[in-house]
């Protein structure tokens, strides 16, 4: 539906049971620093798969997918500037562009729904909201800047519950990084998201805040690489790849 230009919006709640990823596409020449990134910084940035040079189809988590044409939107940064938000990238692509699949926390939300835990984002019909924090990323080379977090509102005894099913998914960014308190991580409108929309947060809930794989975005900003693309915040690749085959046991 994708590729057909038949479904361009958040993929929140889509194709349940099935893992979603973030997108990132930079030239082979930036390829070994944006991985050492990755590893140094594994709760936002959980590399699942890195295509080579000029390939668009992933062999791992989706062997029959066009990164190209199969996410719902994306956004082509030039110099650090975002130029175009295009339903496809065929007309960018170039043979030594290299794509990485990082993992999402859309995919962890369908066992938050079979433990009964509620997600606002999906029950409103909303993109998850994501906020720029004060934590600094590890740099690599010259990729650095903030951590970016995905944002769900829950009671204490949900946060908690969510907390123990979600660490044992590393792979899509595991356990939560914070829980309460925006201003402690640098939020200071937990009304006004830095992507995605807002959702209603009730009497008796907090704030429970998830690394996000937005954060790449930040650091492309201010790397500056000539040509770099990434998926539009919440608009993911739908992988063949079922959720339950990325969960691992506590540490």
């Amino acid at each position: 539906m994708c590729r057909r230009g038949q479904f361009t919006g958040p993929t929140a709640g889509v194709a349940s049971g099935f893992a979603q990823v973030n997108l990132v596409v930079l030239r082979a020449d930036a390829a070994s620093e944006f991985e050492q990134f990755c590893a140094l910084n594994p709760k936002p940035c959980p590399l699942l798969e890195t295509t080579k040079p000029g390939r668009y189809q992933p062999s791992m988590m989706a062997p029959s997918a066009d990164v190209r044409t199969d996410l719902p939107r994306y956004r082509v940064f030039r110099n650090g500037a975002c130029i175009d938000r295009p339903a496809s990238i065929e007309k960018y692509w170039q043979p030594d562009l290299v794509a990485f699949l990082i993992g999402c926390s859309f995919t962890f939300e369908t066992a938050l729904l079979k433990a009964g835990i509620p997600v606002r984002h999906i029950e409103e019909g909303r993109n998850v909201p994501m906020y720029r924090t004060n934590i600094a990323c590890r740099p690599a080379g010259r990729f650095a800047g903030p951590l970016v977090v995905s944002m769900r509102p829950m009671t204490p005894q949900q946060a908690e519950q969510s907390a123990q099913i979600t660490a044992r998914l590393p792979r899509v960014h595991g356990a939560p990084i914070h829980v309460g308190d925006p201003a402690a991580i640098g939020v200071a409108a937990i009304d006004r998201p830095d992507y995605g929309d807002a959702v209603t947060i009730r009497d008796g809930e907090a704030p429970v805040f998830w690394a996000c794989g937005v954060t790449p975005m930040e650091a492309i900003i201010r790397a500056k690489p000539d040509i770099a693309i990434t998926h539009e915040p919440g608009h993911m690749l739908v992988t063949d790849v079922r959720d339950e085959s990325l969960f691992e046991k506590p540490i």
